[in-house]
């Protein structure tokens, strides 16, 4: 879990565009983000086990 600072701070607008980086809305983690879903990779698995996210199952081979 992301600081609550952090997350505040995240959210106000930069001084310079290319300083604003993406946070998973649900936990706040920086790393591992996807941009279709706007979650990160831990936060995403856990919505397509519970089947929040259509289409997608979890993979076997």
């Amino acid at each position: 879990m992301a600081k609550t600072s952090q997350k505040v701070k995240q959210r106000r607008k930069a001084k310079f565009k290319s300083r604003e980086y993406n946070r998973c809305r649900r936990c706040g983690r920086p790393r591992g983000y996807y941009r279709k879903f706007g979650l990160c990779r831990i936060c995403l698995r856990g919505a397509a086990h519970e089947g929040y996210v259509p289409g997608m199952t979890k993979s076997s081979w």
